[in-house]
C-alpha cells in the first residue's frame, strides 16, 4: 500500500513546511556569544542568539533583530555561515535555520533579553571541549563556522 507523505495543514490552507529560523554567530577575539536558553525545548541550554524569521521578513534582517532582541547587541555586517536543516534537529519540529556571523563593536556587552536567560561570550576551547550543554546542534554549527 503506497502511503501519500505530503500533508496539507488546514488552519494554514497550504502545506506544512518547515520552520524557518535565523542565528546569529558572533565572534569575540577567541570567544563566540552564547545565550542561555529561558524556555523549553532545551531550557538552560547554551545556543547562538537566534529564532524564528517572522512572516515578510528577510533571514538576515531575523538574524539581526533575534540578536538585539536576546543580547541587547547592535549587529552589523551580517554574511552567510552555513543553513542546518536536519529533520531531527529540534524536538519541536523541523526546523531550518540559516546562521550569519554578524560583527558587534567592542563596546558592547551583552545582556540577557527575550528568550535568553543569560548572554555572554565564552572561550572557544569550552564550547568546543564540552564543558557546557549545549541546545541541539549548535556545537556543530560552531565547528563548522571554524571550519573544524
Amino acid at each position: 500500500m503506497e502511503v501519500d507523505i505530503l500533508t496539507t495543514c488546514d488552519e494554514c490552507n497550504g502545506w506544512l513546511n518547515p520552520a524557518l529560523a535565523a542565528d546569529a554567530a558572533v565572534r569575540r577575539d577567541d570567544s563566540i556569544l552564547l545565550i542561555k536558553r529561558k524556555f523549553p525545548p532545551m531550557q538552560g541550554a547554551w545556543a547562538l542568539p537566534g529564532g524564528f524569521v517572522e512572516r515578510g521578513e528577510n533571514p538576515i534582517d531575523a538574524a539581526v533583530r533575534e540578536l538585539l532582541e536576546e543580547t541587547g547587541m547592535h549587529g552589523e555586517n551580517p554574511k552567510l555561515v552555513s543553513v542546518m536543516g536536519d529533520a531531527d534537529r529540534d524536538p519541536r519540529k523541523h526546523i531550518v535555520s540559516i546562521v550569519y556571523e554578524i560583527e558587534v563593536s567592542k563596546e558592547q556587552q551583552p545582556i540577557a533579553g527575550d528568550d535568553a536567560a543569560d548572554a555572554k561570550f565564552w572561550p572557544i576551547d569550552s564550547i568546543l571541549g564540552g564543558e557546557l550543554q549545549m541546545a541541539g546542534d549548535h556545537q556543530q554549527i560552531v565547528k563548522n563556522w571554524l571550519n573544524l
